[in-house]
């Protein structure tokens, strides 16, 4: 698949998603200065510019590894360094258990710097002690984030909301298992593996071998349906993050393999998965084709999957996806989940599935 198509409207999206206008600062600062309200500030490192950043790092570590001349390593240094920095200018404000995804790219940013300093070329050395600082921050939040009796996430506590999410496993896993490979620190590993293996005894259909969106162990209950695409994409995406040492390896792949197995049937002919894998002739879903197709293209590469049946899926995934690029963007991509059991029908061209195109 030609990226390349891919990287300019990433790297403008990276810096203007999700930002607020005028109207809606103002309206933020009467909410909480003139009526007083509780009400939620503006996110720079929000999930979506996450997955953008993420894409745009594999992006470039490609470049820098191949030598992939259509590829442009000099946009994307600058987007991801005023990216950061305006996070920094803003105080790096941690707000909910997503901000942990863009963490993840800071992460990669800081070790590379630390393995190859000036001699890779990467600008952002002179933020070495910013980005330490952020990274502490980030650290921390996710570490002591609510969570439930067996140690998992609570998506979002303290908004009235005690239930376990999928989307957990994909946005903070990665992150908290190589931030514990990084800096020695074997807890944040364990609480990453804690997570998937907490989500694979309580929320799963015992029928199908599918993820629900979620559960609550106070109520007893699984929520959302069965088999939403972005659930079993989110769910794959955080495996593979935490087998990169054999530590995780040990204890997530056998579950890793079961579930891409259990995923890949739902393929459908013209290669992609529909946003609810069993609705075979419903809407096909550019983000979880996306988002399958990345993770499997990791357990191929770190040598878990092996198999021309998984390389011909990931190909016929990645054709599919390529299929909706228009004017640098990819399109099919089902609109944002409100939450468990509300996931609005509509369809168009949003970053959660240009940052996985990124990545395959």
């Amino acid at each position: 698949m030609d990226k390349s198509v891919l990287i300019g409207t990433a790297c403008q999206d990276l810096l203007t998603y999700g930002m607020w206008d005028t109207k809606a600062k103002v309206k933020y600062w009467v909410k909480k200065y003139l009526l007083k309200r509780s009400t939620v500030p503006e996110d720079p490192v929000f999930w979506p510019t996450g997955l953008l950043a993420a894409g745009l790092w594999q992006c470039r570590e490609e470049i820098r590894v191949d030598g992939n001349a259509g590829m442009d390593m000099a946009s994307i240094d600058l987007a991801l360094e005023a990216y950061f920095d305006r996070w920094f200018r803003k105080g790096c404000p941690v707000l909910w258990l997503d901000d942990l995804l863009a963490g993840e790219t800071l992460l990669a940013v800081c070790e590379t710097n630390q393995r190859d300093g000036e001699d890779n070329a990467i600008i952002f050395t002179r933020h070495a002690e910013e980005y330490r600082q952020m990274l502490e921050k980030i650290a921390a939040f996710g570490f002591g984030y609510p969570k439930d009796e067996t140690d998992s996430f609570l998506y979002r506590a303290g908004r009235g909301n005690e239930d376990v999410l999928v989307d957990s496993i994909g946005l903070a896993c990665p992150f908290l298992y190589h931030y514990g490979v990084v800096y020695d620190r074997k807890e944040f590993m364990e609480l990453a593996v804690k997570q998937i293996v907490n989500f694979l005894a309580y929320g799963m259909d015992a029928f199908t071998g599918l993820p629900y969106h979620g559960y609550s162990i106070a109520e007893e209950c699984k929520y959302g349906i069965i088999g939403w695409g972005r659930a079993a994409g989110w769910l794959l995406r955080g495996m593979c993050g935490c087998m990169i040492t054999q530590y995780g390896r040990e204890r997530i792949e056998e579950a890793y393999v079961k579930l891409a197995n259990t995923v890949l049937p739902y393929q459908r002919k013209d290669g992609y998965f529909s946003w609810q894998l069993q609705a075979m002739e419903g809407p096909a879903d550019t983000s979880a084709t996306g988002m399958i197709c990345a993770a499997l293209k990791k357990g191929i590469e770190m040598g878990i999957l092996s198999g021309k049946g998984y390389e011909q899926s990931l190909r016929d995934g990645m054709n599919a996806v390529e299929k909706a690029i228009r004017n640098g963007r990819v399109y099919q991509c089902s609109g944002e989940c409100v939450g468990p059991g509300q996931y609005p029908q509509h369809y168009g061209a949003y970053p959660w599935a240009h940052g996985t195109a990124l990545m395959l």
